[in-house]
């Protein structure tokens, strides 16, 4: 009897991942949504659409972005969760919403095991910047301003949780100063108002702030980075401003909800990997100070690593967050 049953488990799981595979030679015969955390200009949504183009031409299908801003990414990832497992939604993800975003809101409808990566596709680099009429003209300035008014100074981001907010989070325990962080659904409308003087200033990645910065709509503070971007080449690593514990130094990554068949996985994680290697791509890419994944980081498995690595990380730099 066992035998019997066992043969007929064997013959089931043949048919299924048979039909798994006939299913994925198949995917997509339609359009793809990619469901970005934040509102549309910010950094997530710049890279997403930069990858999500090449990516359709690889998949012979249009990738539909589709911008579901509000609590520091996690409502996004809600939705994502709850997709149906066919590939035909995936999400784009970085360290906040996929990593810290369990420790600031820890009763939210989704954890890690939720998604299934895909792959990471882009490396990003934290920068901070000023409004351009703000009184301190570099980073030792600045911090001592901020410790002799201790809560006064503010820096916008893109929402608790989000990559932005890790950024501030980083730069505030490393530069030991008590700022008033201020969220924005999204890194588009904290820049804007950094631009019009109403805050301080924002913490943000290279790709969405540093035409700004070349603009002089804001005034870089300091990139946390150990080397120098080439598109702000004037603005100091953390190290050169004397501030080296500041690191910002990220990462994002596509996301599929549990139960995405392996095959489709790996169709999606091919067209990923032929969109950062396109001239298109690797252009914008340098235009926005983003990195695409070295050869050995394409892997799902990696990214996997990435957010079970980060998951600890911001566990304990946000432990105050959690007590909140």
């Amino acid at each position: 009897m066992i035998a019997f049953v066992a043969k007929r488990l064997s013959a089931a799981l043949a048919v299924v991942a048979f039909a798994s595979a006939a299913f994925a030679q198949d995917f997509p015969k339609r359009p793809v949504t990619m469901i970005v955390p934040f509102a549309a200009g910010g950094t997530s949504d710049v890279i997403a659409r930069t990858v999500a183009e090449q990516m359709g031409i690889a998949l012979g299908q249009t990738i539909v972005i589709e911008n579901v801003a509000g609590a520091g990414g996690s409502t996004a990832l809600a939705r994502a969760s709850r997709a149906e497992p066919d590939g035909y939604t995936i999400a784009i993800g970085n360290a906040g919403t996929n990593a810290a975003t369990y420790t600031i809101y820890p009763k939210l409808p989704f954890t890690p095991d939720s998604f299934v990566p895909i792959g990471m596709v882009a490396k990003t680099f934290g920068i901070v910047a000023l409004r351009k009429d703000f009184p301190a003209k570099d980073l030792k300035e600045f911090i001592a301003y901020t410790k002799a008014n201790p809560g006064k100074v503010n820096l916008g981001h893109a929402g608790v949780g989000s990559s932005n907010y890790l950024i501030c989070k980083s730069f505030v325990t490393a530069a030991g100063i008590d700022a008033t962080l201020i969220g924005y659904r999204g890194a588009a409308p904290a820049l804007t108002d950094a631009i019009g003087g109403q805050i301080d200033g924002v913490c943000d990645a290279a790709a969405s702030v540093s035409q700004s910065i070349n603009e002089k709509l804001v005034r870089g503070l300091v990139v946390g980075s150990t080397v120098r971007l080439a598109t702000v080449p004037d603005l100091p690593t953390s190290a050169e401003a004397g501030l080296p514990e500041f690191e910002a130094q990220g990462w994002n990554g596509l996301f599929a909800p549990k139960g995405t068949p392996p095959a489709v996985i790996a169709r999606l994680n091919a067209a990923a990997r032929t969109a950062v290697e396109t001239d298109a791509v690797k252009k914008r890419f340098a235009e926005l100070s983003t990195v695409a994944p070295d050869d050995n980081e394409h892997a799902p498995e990696l990214l996997q690593l990435l957010v079970t690595r980060d998951v600890e990380k911001y566990r304990k730099l946000l432990a105050d967050d959690a007590k909140q």
